[in-house]
Formats: structure tokens, C-alpha cells, sequence
């Protein structure tokens, strides 16, 4: 797995990530998120106290392919969100 480019917003992280094909997508997203919830929780204990029983992220998550869309097309949308938000 590679994070080609990422972009921290207000509400949500876009990424754009490659993966190779014996790669689920629902278990790349699981580690992802598993990962940097537990980060976020020891780098600030507060929120593992206002949390607690809680959800700290969302359940879902988007993706698409980019089939018709050339990686420089999705790079220039992350930049657009980066400067938006």
C-alpha cells in the first residue's frame, strides 16, 4: 500500500492511496483508521475520556476508482481541498 497524497480538512482526510489487488479495501481502511484513532487517543488522553463507549470516527467511508481520471486530475482536486478548506 502506498499514500500517494493526503490532505487533513476540517471534517475529513481525503486520500489517495494505491493498493495492490489481493488487498481488500475494507482492511486497508480498518488499519487506517484503527491506527490513527489509537494515535490520536494517547497523543490528547482527554478525548479517550469524552469518547469513551463512542465512536471517535465515523463508520463509512467513500472511495472510487480512477478509472477515466488521470492521478494528476485527482492531485489537482487534493490541492483544490487543501486551499478550500
Amino acid at each position: 500500500m502506498q499514500i500517494v497524497k493526503g490532505v487533513l480538512s476540517t471534517d475529513h482526510v481525503p486520500l489517495f492511496v494505491s493498493i495492490p489487488p489481493h488487498l481488500a479495501l475494507s482492511t486497508l481502511m480498518q488499519r487506517i483508521k484503527g491506527r490513527s484513532s489509537r494515535r490520536i487517543h494517547i497523543a490528547f488522553p482527554d478525548l479517550r475520556k469524552r469518547y469513551w463507549g463512542r465512536r471517535f470516527q465515523v463508520r463509512g467511508y467513500f472511495s472510487t476508482a480512477s478509472e477515466n481520471v488521470t492521478d494528476d486530475i485527482i492531485l489537482q482536486y487534493l490541492e483544490l481541498d487543501t486551499r478550500i478548506n
